[in-house]
């Protein structure tokens, strides 16, 4: 609860939740719609998770080796920068100048 409840705080309340169908989640998201009087509409997909986890296995990969993040503001620093790298190898976004980079790791 402590997670969402940060995220909101630093984020604003979003309009839409997209989730796993975990009960946990899902219970605790209810809990905080209820608590603070807010309309947020919650959609559970049922193998989310697995389709998340197998995009981020690069993100993984990258950020392993840092033991953790300090604060959300620099997580998702790092996962924006990341998540670009990602989209420009995969040819999904077109930025001038980027053939000239090197994209070895």
């Amino acid at each position: 609860m402590l997670f969402f409840e940060k995220a909101i705080q630093d984020n604003g309340t979003p309009k839409k939740v997209l989730m796993d169908k975990s009960g946990a989640n899902k219970s605790t998201i209810d809990k905080i719609i209820k608590d603070r009087a807010i309309s947020i509409i919650v959609k559970q997909v049922k193998y989310l998770n697995n389709i998340e986890e197998q995009d981020h296995r690069a993100i993984k990969r990258t950020t392993k080796p840092m033991l953790g993040f300090k604060s959300f503001q620099v997580a998702k620093n790092v996962f924006s920068g990341v998540k670009l790298l990602h989209m420009i190898r995969k040819g999904q976004r077109n930025i001038v100048g980027v053939e000239e980079l090197s994209f070895e790791s």
